[in-house]
């Protein structure tokens, strides 16, 4: 299993409605793509900025690609996120996951 790993930060007054923006794209899109096992949603608001990592789990780097094209270690934007996201960053970092928590379905390690 590998995890993509991305972060971005709105003002504190957009948490709640940037949220509800990543759950109609992002979030959506990741769903869509077989071989996503899911995504964790992190935010936390310091000195009036909210700070948003997602945490996806993939099946293997074709999944990957199928999310995010080819380059796939570009971030994936959507057309509003200039409107909200005040940082963010143009790649994003991938790990392999050797251990979950135990409603994690661990598959054999991709190559």
């Amino acid at each position: 299993m590998i995890a993509r790993i991305w972060r971005g930060a709105t003002r504190e007054a957009d948490k709640d409605t940037y949220f509800e923006y990543l759950q109609k794209t992002g979030l959506k899109e990741y769903a869509a793509i077989p071989g996503n096992q899911g995504v964790w949603v992190l935010r936390r608001v310091y000195e009036g900025k909210t700070e948003f990592t997602l945490i996806s789990l993939w099946d293997s780097w074709d999944a990957i690609k199928a999310f995010a094209g080819p380059d796939y270690e570009n971030a994936v934007y959507y057309p509003e996120d200039d409107k909200f996201l005040l940082e963010r960053g143009p790649r994003v970092i991938h790990y392999e996951v050797l251990s979950c928590p135990s409603q994690c379905i661990m598959k054999e390690r991709p190559d």
